[in-house]
C-alpha cells in the first residue's frame, strides 16, 4: 500500500510555527486590549473621584495622562471616519441633501468648541454620577475638531472622481456598497489620509479646551495632557509645559509609526498615476500587517463583509424606468423640499431670536456684528499670509515624494501645538514690550489652521500627473509661466478645500487666541471670539447663542458668496480628469 503524501517539513513549519511578525502583532494587539480594559475600568468610577484626585504636575503622571488622551483621540478619529463616510457621501450623491448638508457643514466647522460645551450636561446625564459621561463629552469635543475637515476632503474627492472610472463601475454593475468600497474610498484615500493627520493635530490643538472645561459653575477636569497643560499654565510652571510638549511628541510619534506611516505607505496602492523610478513608501508596521497571519484573519473578515454587499445592479430597463419616474416627479419633489426647508429655517430663526432677545438688548446685536467684522479682518489677513507662505512650499514638497515623507511628521507635530503653549512667551512679550493685544494676539488664530492649507496643497501637488509635468519640461515651461499654467491650476481645488477648512477653523480658534491667560495675567483682544469666551466663562447662554449664531452667519455668507463660487469654478476649469 502506497504511503500517503505529506507536505515537506518546511511547509508544515511555515504553517504552524509563528513568525516574528506574528509574535509582534500578537503582543501589540494584547497590549492594546489591556490598555482598553484599564481605561474602561475608570469609566465606572464616581464623578467625584475626579475632584478627589487633582491633576498632578509630576512628570511621571504624564505617562497615564498621555495614554488617556491618546485613547480619546483614537475613539474620536473612529467616530469622525464613520461621520465622514456617511455625511459626505450623502452630500456628494444627493442634490437635495447637498443643499442642506454642505451649508450645515460650514456652520458646524465655524461653531466654537466652547459652544459645544453646553452639551456637557447632556452627556453627564447619560451616566449620572459616573466618569463615563464626562469622557463621552471630552471625546465629542475632540470629534468636533476633527470631523469637519475630513468630511470636506471626502466630499471634494467624491465630486472629482473621473468619469471613466464611474463608467467602469456601471459597466461591471457594481452595487452602491461595492462601488463605495472599490472605487470611491480608494480614490479618496490619499487626500483623506493627509486630512486625517491634520484632524488628529486639530484635536491636539483644542485638547486643553476638551479636557479642562469650565461652563459657569460646572467644571470638568479629566486626567490627560490637556488638563496637565491647563494646570501648568495656571501655576505658571514653564518646566511642566516642557514636559507636556515632550509627552505630546511621544504620542504623536507613536501614532505616526503605528497608524499614519502605514496608511501613507498603503496609499500608493490607490494612486491613479504611478510614476516609474520612484521608491515606494515603506513602514515596518505595514510590513508586520502584511506578513502576520494573525492580522490576516481580520483582513479576511473585512473582505467577507465587502463581498456580502456585492449584488448586481438593476437591469438597464429598470434603471431607465427609475430615472424616468425620478425626472417626472423632480419638480414637485423640489417644491416640497424647498417648502420644508423654508418652514424649518423660519422656525429655527424664530426660536433662536426669542431665546436671545429674552435676555440681550437689541442694541447689543449691532455691537456683536462689529466684533464679527473685526475677527473677519483678522481671518482674511491671516489666511492670505498663510496662503502666500505655504502654497509654494506645499507644491515643492508634494512634487518630491521623498521630501514629503520627511516633512509629514514634522508638519504634523507643529500643527498639534495648542495655542495655549505659546501663552507664556506671547503674554510675557506683550506685557514687557507694551504691545497692542489686538494685533499681537492675532497670529495665535492661524497657528493650528494654517496646516490645513499646507497638507491639502501637498496632496494636490502629489496628485499632478507625471505626463503633465513631462509636457512642461519638454516645452521648457518655467518660472512664473509654470506656476500660472501648471502648478497653481493643478493644486487649486485642493487648496480651496484647505482654505475653506482653515478659514472656518480660524474662526473657531479665535475663542482661544483672543483671550490669553498666563497665571494671573489675562490679555484680551477685541473680537467675536473673546465675546463668546467671556460669555462661556459667565455661563451666559443667551450671549453664547448670539455669538455662535453670528459667527456661523459670517462663515456661511463668506463660504456662500466667496469660497463656493471659487470651488465651483475650480471644478469646471481646473479639474485634471
Amino acid at each position: 500500500m502506497p504511503l500517503p503524501d505529506f507536505p515537506p517539513l518546511s511547509i508544515i513549519k511555515d504553517r504552524l510555527v509563528p513568525r516574528q511578525w506574528d509574535v509582534l502583532a500578537f503582543l501589540l494587539v494584547i497590549a492594546f486590549f489591556v490598555y482598553l480594559a484599564e481605561a474602561a475600568h475608570g469609566l465606572t468610577q464616581p464623578l467625584g473621584s475626579l475632584e478627589a484626585t487633582p491633576i498632578s504636575l509630576d512628570p511621571r503622571a504624564l505617562i497615564g495622562y498621555s495614554a488617556r488622551t491618546g485613547l480619546r483621540m483614537l475613539i474620536a478619529m473612529g467616530c469622525s471616519l464613520v461621520f465622514t463616510f456617511t455625511y459626505a457621501t450623502l452630500a456628494a450623491k444627493s442634490r437635495r441633501a447637498e443643499m442642506v448638508l454642505v451649508p450645515l457643514l460650514d456652520i458646524l466647522q465655524s461653531v466654537p468648541i466652547l459652544s459645544f460645551s453646553i452639551l456637557i450636561v447632556f452627556f453627564l446625564s447619560l451616566t449620572p454620577g459616573r466618569v463615563a459621561g464626562a469622557e463621552m463629552a471630552a471625546i465629542f469635543l475632540i470629534f468636533t475638531s476633527q470631523a469637519w475637515n475630513m468630511a470636506f476632503s471626502f466630499y471634494q474627492s467624491l465630486r472629482s472622481i473621473p468619469d471613466e472610472l464611474q463608467e467602469v463601475s456601471r459597466s461591471f454593475h457594481l452595487s452602491p456598497w461595492m462601488r463605495f468600497w472599490r472605487l470611491e474610498v480608494p480614490f479618496a484615500m490619499p487626500a483623506l489620509i493627509w486630512n486625517m493627520m491634520m484632524s488628529m493635530s486639530g484635536g491636539w490643538f483644542f485638547v486643553v479646551v476638551s479636557e479642562a472645561i469650565t461652563v459657569g459653575n460646572t467644571t470638568v477636569t479629566l486626567p490627560g495632557v490637556g488638563s496637565y497643560i491647563a494646570a501648568a499654565i495656571e501655576q505658571r510652571n514653564v518646566t511642566a509645559i516642557g514636559y507636556a510638549i515632550a509627552a505630546m511628541f511621544v504620542v504623536i510619534l507613536i501614532y505616526d509609526q503605528l497608524l499614519f506611516r502605514p496608511l501613507i505607505a498603503s496609499a500608493d496602492w490607490f494612486r491613479l498615476e504611478q510614476e516609474s523610478g520612484l521608491t515606494p513608501s515603506r513602514a515596518w508596521a505595514l510590513t508586520m500587517m502584511r506578513r502576520s497571519r494573525f492580522l490576516a484573519l481580520l483582513t479576511k473578515l473585512f473582505a467577507a463583509l465587502l463581498k456580502a454587499g456585492n449584488r448586481s445592479g438593476p437591469p438597464a430597463l429598470t434603471a431607465r424606468r427609475a430615472r424616468a419616474w425620478s425626472n417626472s416627479n423632480s419638480r414637485w419633489a423640489d417644491v416640497l423640499w424647498y417648502t420644508l426647508l423654508g418652514f424649518i429655517g423660519v422656525g429655527a430663526l424664530w426660536k433662536t431670536a426669542s431665546f436671545v432677545l429674552g435676555g440681550v438688548p437689541p442694541s447689543e446685536i449691532g455691537h456683536v456684528v462689529i466684533l464679527g467684522m473685526i475677527t473677519l479682518l483678522r481671518v482674511v489677513v491671516l489666511i492670505a499670509a498663510a496662503s502666500l507662505v505655504w502654497v509654494p512650499i506645499g507644491i515643492a514638497i508634494g512634487l518630491r515624494p521623498r521630501v514629503a515623507r520627511i516633512a509629514q511628521p514634522v508638519a504634523q507635530f507643529l500643527a498639534a501645538f495648542p495655542a495655549v503653549l505659546f501663552f507664556p512667551v506671547v503674554v510675557s512679550a506683550i506685557v514687557a514690550l507694551r504691545l497692542n493685544p489686538n494685533i499681537w494676539l492675532s497670529p495665535l488664530m492661524i497657528l493650528g489652521t494654517q496646516w490645513y492649507i499646507l497638507f491639502n496643497v501637498i496632496v494636490g501637488a502629489s496628485a499632478v500627473p507625471a505626463e503633465l509635468r513631462y509636457v512642461g519640461e519638454n516645452l521648457r515651461v518655467g518660472g512664473w509661466l509654470w506656476w500660472r499654467r501648471i502648478g497653481l491650476p493643478a493644486v487649486f481645488p485642493y487648496y480651496l478645500t484647505g482654505a475653506i477648512t482653515a478659514s472656518g477653523g480660524s474662526w473657531n480658534a479665535s475663542i482661544v487666541a483672543e483671550v490669553a491667560v498666563w497665571g494671573h495675567e489675562t490679555l484680551t483682544a477685541t473680537g467675536l471670539g473673546s465675546y463668546i469666551a467671556t460669555a462661556t466663562a459667565a455661563a451666559d447662554y443667551r450671549r453664547m447663542a448670539l455669538g455662535t449664531v453670528m459667527m456661523s452667519l459670517f462663515v456661511v455668507l463668506i463660504n456662500r458668496f466667496f469660497w463656493r463660487p471659487l470651488y465651483n469654478r475650480s471644478e469646471r476649469k481646473f479639474r485634471l480628469t
